[in-house]
């Protein structure tokens, strides 16, 4: 006679620890750059110049705001069924391991080496190790209705007019006039594929879910994104440790908020994939 296994259990109480936390610690950074006096926070990669932190605030919460408005009806609050723990732990220290790792790295390629083997082969290791136990973890499918359908053409939009075509707007830059047609198409779509889509799908689909149906929906946005907000210390740091993690926590850390409600709500990976290939590409693109 065989013992079931006991059933996966969810642990709300984590959740609003890790909820509380994570919401304090941006609240914190942002008091801290105030009380410094680094209030502007970098948008690129590719140069230091850098924007008040609250023009990257506001097309991220009205974008909240208006998910949350579209579709009307409230969806299940636990869409999915428990994700095991053989699954999320794992995958939230290949996050966390690529944020310490990457400052410690010279550059190319060694930045998209180290992406690859933690972002994409570590899940892809832990899915073909968790397929040999049961239960095979399947998130719910995504809703069906026309509302989920296209809903995020909204929010989406509104947030893509506000980020380039207001005074909230990042300046255009001049990159995309130093190329050729050919390379230009070329660079996009290479780092739209290494940056906005194995990110999304790690981050948001990957990531994300298995924590959101153990700790609750916010908890896990909050905690993918501030994953995602420390590697950028790599590539848009000033050497102030400090100010740097501060600098993502309310930069990246606030718009991760709204591309991991934009995943939860909606179950669609178009509505993340076009607000991060847009910042990435766009500032160059508009510059031409």
């Amino acid at each position: 006679m065989t013992t079931a296994a006991p059933a996966a259990r969810r642990h709300p109480r984590a959740g609003r620890l890790v909820l509380v936390a994570g919401l304090a610690l941006i609240g914190l950074a942002a008091l801290w750059l105030l009380l410094t006096g680094n209030t502007g926070v970098r948008y690129s990669a590719d140069h230091t110049d850098t924007v008040p932190m609250w023009h990257r605030w506001i097309p991220a919460l009205v974008g909240i705001a208006l998910i949350r408005l579209v579709p009307p009806a409230a969806d299940l609050r636990w869409p999915d069924p428990v994700a095991p723990w053989r699954e999320a732990t794992p995958l939230l220290l290949a996050g966390i391991a690529f944020a310490a790792i990457m400052p410690l790295l010279g550059g190319e390629p060694a930045y998209t080496v180290v992406k690859l083997v933690l972002l994409f082969g570590v899940p892809v290791g832990v899915f073909l190790v968790a397929r040999r136990w049961p239960p095979r973890w399947r998130p719910a499918p995504a809703p069906a209705d026309a509302a989920h359908r296209w809903g995020p053409a909204l929010p989406v939009a509104v947030w893509l007019v506000l980020s380039y075509a207001t005074p909230l707007a990042v300046p255009a830059s001049g990159w995309g006039r130093t190329l050729a047609p050919v390379e230009l198409v070329a660079t996009v779509l290479v780092v739209f594929a290494v940056n906005a889509l194995l990110e999304e799908v790690f981050y948001r689909r990957w990531l994300q879910t298995r924590w959101e149906s153990l700790l609750g929906r916010w908890p896990a946005i909050v905690l993918a994104s501030l994953v995602w907000a420390a590697w950028h210390v790599a590539i848009q740091g000033s050497g102030r440790p400090g100010t740097d993690l501060a600098s993502v926590a309310v930069n990246q850390g606030v718009q991760g908020l709204f591309l991991g409600y934009l995943w939860s709500r909606y179950r669609r990976m178009w509505p993340p994939l076009v607000v991060h290939g847009a910042v990435n590409a766009l500032p160059g693109l508009l510059g031409m």
